[in-house]
């Protein structure tokens, strides 16, 4: 038996590429049970944002799952960095766009900030799991 092989994680990145650039720039979609064609392409939007993310994850960690658990982290100090200057982007990203009327969906600061402070939360958690709350 040879070494495992990592998961595949190209169909989900051009599974969330083809919804997100149908969601941004050519808007199909069906009114779906809720009668409402724009809440069925921002639902799209949402699947291809979590596409690209378990996409991420598969390319990353070469594993199936979700959460990036610490003890999978190559250098978590470091990490965590770039995840906090990643947060602070998104979060600004997302009130720029709050601020200026593009021509993006009205909910798309929104979403922004949401994926901004979940990437805070994890990038504190780990710079705080790795300094003060480290049980060496």
């Amino acid at each position: 038996m040879g070494g495992v092989e990592a998961p595949e994680w190209r169909q989900y990145f051009l599974a969330g590429a083809l919804l997100l650039i149908n969601t941004i720039f050519f808007k199909i979609s069906a009114a779906g049970p809720w009668e409402s064609s724009s809440f069925t392409l921002g639902v799209m939007g949402l699947m291809g944002i979590t596409f690209f993310y378990i996409s991420w994850y598969r390319f990353t960690f070469s594993r199936k799952g979700l959460v990036p658990w610490l003890d999978l982290w190559k250098e978590p100090k470091f990490s965590a960095q770039k995840a906090l200057l990643v947060a602070i982007f998104f979060l600004i990203l997302a009130y720029s766009l709050g601020v200026n009327n593009l021509s993006l969906p009205a909910p798309t600061s929104l979403i922004l900030s949401l994926i901004g402070l979940l990437i805070l939360i994890q990038s504190v958690y780990v710079l705080l799991s790795i300094t003060i709350l480290s049980d060496d």
